[in-house]
């Protein structure tokens, strides 16, 4: 469309290159070794419907928002099978025999319209575009209803932005034009392909795992912006802005999700998305952010105190998320599962919380409220603080991204990509609010001191990792994450914020 074009054109006139925080430069332009071809996109049609002997897939992409005018991306797993960014496509792939043709249909656009939002691709221009034959969507409904006459089965992969909710998709337009396909062919029983996209999407290819690397680079670079800018007196609207201005700024094409940036208390809450408290002298701050770039998000987290300086409590409870982010990076290796990593992560945490008086023991227990479905002798103290696995979600498309080892064997291998995020918070109202027994009541007498110590700190530290034929790669390795390099980075002179001065004044 002309609003992406019109970007990418200003930001190749303006400046092909920025300088990172090492001094080596970022280059805007196009990545090499990150090109995906429409042969790529070919294979992967092939590959996904390669279990259907004779059938109709459709696959519904993203419609345009129907508000004034946020910006448009394409939903993952129709992205994934055509690198087709325009909106109210859907495409159809018909298989007889294991043969396989592709139509990709798309909306005619008037000259009147095009004047407004900018020209889209007509349905002649598709095939030199993205290698697909392309016809218009008003066809659409005969074409599938004529091929359905001849007996062929239906499959569908779903037009979902979020691959948690696929089995609760029931109001997009792929759901509501298979409703009315059904009821025009009561026999016909659609079945979804989503899990065979899933399985491709898991190993990521070299040419993937080159974008999420340059999309790990700009988010790193706008965690060390938002250290430098940060002191108390700012807003954690303005650090969110500093955030996301840098990822566009860098070339990312948008945040990979809503960016958390949670001070004080509000660190405590691990999806905070309101980002409007004010920093606070003595508060810690945790920014949970990271950018798209070229459709592949990051996912990186990093904590930090508010005036540039740990206090001895924060000292302790960073360096133990710190600690076992490291020994679950440890045990990773090609071949291995994640089990050895999650369980070296969770003995640095409950030892050390242990020791802090945070809980009782390791394998202390509380009375939980019914929708904690504690086992039989009650939950693990260690979940009042350690609410999250350690890591190992995937990354790619979508910042929860399928990932090989999902599956059994359940082994990482090389295209895995994926975080490292243990974490540790400490919230008294979570604490107040368990049920009133004995053992309840006992087990705040034993660990009160060290909740009043450690309340309201909220830590977590997330970086991304790629498994290759080479061995496991510290994406996000750009932004600091040792306590030593926080201040030190911390100490440097303040961002000075667009429009002039600085957010808030850190004591020197």
């Amino acid at each position: 469309m002309l609003r992406s074009v019109a970007s990418a054109v200003i930001l190749a006139l303006v400046a092909p290159v920025l300088t990172t925080a090492g001094g080596q430069m970022l280059n805007r332009n196009p990545v090499p070794g990150g090109t995906i071809t429409s042969s790529d996109y070919a294979a992967r049609r092939a590959a996904a419907t390669a279990a259907v002997d004779s059938g109709i897939v459709l696959a519904f992409g993203a419609v345009e928002p129907v508000v004034d005018w946020p910006n448009f991306f394409q939903v993952p797993m129709f992205q994934y099978l055509t690198g087709f960014g325009e909106s109210d496509a859907v495409l159809l792939i018909v298989r007889r025999k294991g043969a396989l043709t592709s139509t990709m249909f798309v909306p005619t656009q008037s000259p009147v319209v095009a004047r407004w939002v900018g020209e889209r691709t007509a349905p002649r221009d598709l095939q030199g575009k993205i290698g697909i034959t392309g016809r218009d969507i008003a066809q659409l409904r005969t074409t599938v209803d004529s091929l359905v006459g001849t007996g062929l089965p239906v499959y569908i992969v779903p037009d979902i932005h979020n691959g948690d909710y696929v089995r609760k998709d029931s109001l997009t337009r792929g759901a509501s034009f298979i409703s009315q396909l059904k009821l025009a062919h009561p026999s016909i029983v659609p079945s979804s392909i989503h899990v065979a996209v899933n399985t491709l999407r898991a190993k990521k290819s070299p040419a993937e795992i080159e974008l999420l690397r340059r999309a790990a680079e700009i988010s790193a670079r706008g965690h060390r912006e938002a250290m430098k800018a940060a002191a108390p007196g700012c807003g954690e609207n303005e650090i969110q802005a500093i955030l996301d201005g840098t990822f566009r700024r860098l070339g990312g094409d948008r945040p990979g999700y809503g960016s958390i940036v949670g001070s004080g208390r509000n660190a405590t809450t691990l999806h905070y998305s309101d980002d409007n408290d004010l920093l606070r002298d003595g508060d810690l701050i945790l920014i949970d952010a990271a950018t798209s770039f070229d459709h592949y998000s990051a996912d990186v987290t990093r904590t930090f105190p508010v005036n540039g300086k740990f206090t001895p409590a924060q000292r302790d409870l960073y360096q133990l998320v710190r600690d076992a982010q490291e020994a679950f990076v440890r045990q990773i290796k090609a071949g291995t599962t994640l089990k050895a990593s999650n369980d070296a992560g969770k003995a640095i945490i409950s030892t050390g919380l242990t020791r802090f008086g945070l809980i009782e023991s390791p394998t202390g227990t509380f009375d939980g409220t019914p929708d904690m479905n504690c086992p039989e002798g009650g939950c693990p103290q260690l979940n009042l603080f350690a609410l999250h696995g350690y890591g190992g979600h995937g990354i790619g498309l979508e910042v929860h991204d399928p990932a090989q080892y999902y599956v059994a064997p359940g082994q990482v291998s090389v295209g895995d990509v994926f975080t490292v995020e243990p974490g540790v918070y400490v919230s008294p109202e979570f604490i107040a609010l368990l049920p009133d027994t004995p053992k309840n009541r006992a087990m705040r007498s034993k660990i009160g001191p060290a909740v009043e110590k450690y309340k309201w700190l909220g830590v977590r530290i997330e970086d991304d990792y790629a498994m290759t034929d080479k061995g496991l790669e510290w994406l996000s390795s750009g932004v600091p994450r040792e306590i030593n390099e926080i201040e030190a980075l911390m100490s440097e002179p303040q961002l000075q914020l667009p429009g002039g001065g600085t957010c808030g004044t850190r004591r020197r």
